[in-house]
């Protein structure tokens, strides 16, 4: 099923880049830190951002991939709203509401931050690493369940600490 839904988002996402590189390599890395966590994280963490950043709508994920995948996608995929802040203000509030079997897309929005965040790093990119130390609070808040990866989240606030 993750090779299914690999190639299905490498499809919808086309030629989209993340940064310089094919958007897989994002992909890759947010379900390479998504895989302890399980087949149905890897499989959310291929399609985290097929309905965000495509024409896919969700009712398409829910056809191909089933009503949970679907509903974790939703969960992951931004709200509308003029501008980032307006935007991650509504996802956060969404998120924070979520418990239950559909708190495996808080795990996946976890590697998703992190894996965005290492590529941060690892490609110097200041501007945007800064943006994500603003917006932890908010984030954590928004997605941290204790126990539920905190590796991840250990992860994360060791980049953040280096960052101060």
């Amino acid at each position: 099923m993750k090779d299914l839904a690999r190639a299905f988002a490498i499809e919808r996402h086309g030629g989209q880049l993340y940064g310089d590189q094919p958007y897989s390599v994002h992909l890759d890395a947010v379900a390479r830190l998504a895989a302890p966590y399980g087949e149905q994280a890897e499989v959310i963490a291929c399609l985290h951002d097929v309905v965000e950043d495509t024409d896919t709508p969700l009712s398409e994920i829910e056809a191909r991939f089933g009503p949970f995948v679907a509903a974790c996608v939703g969960i992951l995929t931004d709200e509308a709203g003029a501008g980032r802040p307006t935007r991650k203000a509504r996802t956060y509030t969404k998120m924070a509401a979520v418990s239950g079997p559909e708190s495996l897309a808080l795990v996946v929005k976890a590697a998703d931050r992190l894996a965005n965040v290492e590529a941060c790093v690892a490609g110097q990119q200041q501007t945007l690493l800064e943006k994500y130390c603003r917006e932890q609070a908010a984030f954590y808040q928004a997605a941290y369940r204790p126990g539920l990866c905190d590796s991840l989240w250990e992860s994360l606030a060791g980049h953040f600490a280096q960052k101060r």
